[in-house]
């Protein structure tokens, strides 16, 4: 199971009705934070979620409205006696960047680890689960993310007895490990069917429409994109701005072939983004116009 929340929709500034952009992934104990702008704490509480438990925080790039939360979310870790290291991912500049912004949370109770992605596409292997980064196209350096949930085959106990494997090695190799006994080296794959569905969820703010985008929203169970923007006439200040329209967005759901579109990072002059709909969902049926606090259960396939 994979719990999807998006906590903020906001763009640029918070709004009395909307927060700063921010998206948290909670999956097999580990929760991670994609974005962390101004009000990711209010948000956060407003879910009714604690910060304390937050493993990761991935940065899709440095502007304010995507960073400018972080010391406080910091510190209220801290005085809440957290003693786990953090992991921090995000472009180059990261080590740099944070450590500005730590001017006002200089001493805390817990490491700080840092992963800068230096290619332009990057997958950070974690417990049970990857996070693929990639770059996208904005006016400075910016990624996507996808968090991808692997799931093995199942275990086919007929052919683990037909090839005489210790029975006290079933479960090891079920969680994938190699093992060596007696002179015999036992693989997952000798005891496993051939991989199942997973899960994936795939995140974009802050960016032209790219090829990029397009690929790695591929088999996702659920894409969030921005939509700046459902005014028709504003796709020239979408361009200008390197940023994306509604529809710009639909058009790559539609390409990616997702079951599911949310949209969020609205600029703040649209103030209903739900009025554009109708359009939207002539080129992307299943859009949704996402507002603050959206959240979804994933779950695996029965099969």
């Amino acid at each position: 199971m994979l719990d999807v929340s998006l906590l903020g929709t906001g763009g640029m500034m918070p709004l009395p009705y909307r927060w700063l952009t921010s998206l948290m992934l909670r999956y097999n104990g580990k929760s991670i934070l994609i974005d962390c702008g101004e009000g990711t704490q209010i948000a956060l509480r407003e879910k009714g979620w604690s910060p304390n438990p937050i493993d990761i925080i991935c940065f899709t790039h440095y502007h304010a409205d995507h960073i400018s939360g972080l010391p406080g979310m910091l510190l209220t870790m801290g005085n809440a006696e957290r003693r786990e290291p953090l992991l921090l991912i995000g472009p180059k500049g990261l080590t740099k960047t944070v450590n500005a912004l730590r001017t006002i949370a200089p001493e805390l109770p817990f490491e700080i680890r840092y992963q800068e992605i230096t290619q332009d596409e990057q997958v950070f292997e974690q417990e049970g689960f990857r996070l693929k980064a990639f770059r996208v196209n904005h006016s400075v350096c910016c990624y996507g993310y996808s968090m991808i949930v692997d799931r093995t085959g199942r275990f086919d106990r007929e052919r683990a007895q037909a090839q005489q494997i210790p029975m006290k090695l079933w479960s090891r190799l079920q969680k994938g490990e190699v093992l060596e006994q007696d002179g015999m080296v036992y693989t997952p794959d000798m005891v496993l069917g051939p991989p199942r569905k997973g899960l994936k969820v795939t995140y974009c703010t802050d960016s032209r429409p790219a090829e990029a985008i397009t690929e790695n929203a591929k088999e996702s169970d659920l894409l969030i994109l921005e939509g700046m923007y459902g005014e028709p006439d504003k796709l020239a200040k979408a361009r200008e701005n390197r940023h994306m329209t509604m529809y710009e967005a639909a058009r790559i759901a539609r390409g990616a072939d997702v079951p599911q579109l949310w949209l969020t990072h609205y600029s703040p002059s649209l103030m209903r983004p739900e009025e554009y709909l109708e359009d939207v969902r002539k080129i992307f049926p299943n859009t949704i116009a996402a507002r603050d606090g959206r959240t979804i259960e994933l779950n695996f396939d029965e099969e």
